[in-house]
C-alpha cells in the first residue's frame, strides 16, 4: 500500500513564508516526477510545481519567483518552499507522484490528502 502524506500547511500573513513537505511510503519501486497541485473554491485543480526524478523543475506562471520545490529521493519526499505568499494563493495543496508500485510495471498516479494553506491580506 502506497501513501502520500503531506504536512506543513496553515494560515498566514500575506508577504509570509511557508514549506510543505509530502513523503511517499509503502511498497514503491521507483517515483518518477513528483509535484505540488492547488485547488482554491470553485476552481479547478492546477499545476504549482513538479520536479523529475533527475532534479529538472518547472512552475506555474504565477507562483515564479516565489516558489521553490525540491525533493530528497532517498527519503521519497517533496517540499515546497512558499515565499511571498498572496491571499489568491489560497487552496488547498495536493501532492502528485507517479510511481511504480513493488511487484508492477507500470507507473501510478499517487495523491496526498491535501493540506489547507490559508494567507491573509
Amino acid at each position: 500500500q502506497v501513501q502520500l502524506v503531506e504536512s506543513g500547511g496553515g494560515l498566514v500573513q500575506a508577504g509570509g513564508s511557508l514549506r510543505l513537505s509530502c513523503a511517499a511510503s509503502g511498497s514503491i519501486f521507483v517515483i518518477n516526477n513528483m509535484g505540488w497541485y492547488r485547488q482554491a473554491p470553485g476552481k479547478q485543480r492546477e499545476l504549482v510545481a513538479r520536479i523529475t526524478s533527475g532534479g529538472s523543475s518547472n512552475y506555474a506562471d504565477s507562483v515564479k519567483g516565489r516558489f521553490t520545490i525540491s525533493r530528497d529521493s532517498a527519503k521519497n519526499t517533496v517540499y515546497l518552499r512558499m515565499n511571498s505568499l498572496k491571499p489568491e494563493d489560497t487552496a488547498v495543496y495536493y501532492c502528485n507522484a507517479q510511481l511504480v508500485p513493488s511487484g508492477s510495471s507500470w507507473y501510478v498516479d499517487y495523491w496526498g490528502q491535501g493540506t489547507q494553506v490559508t494567507v491573509s491580506s
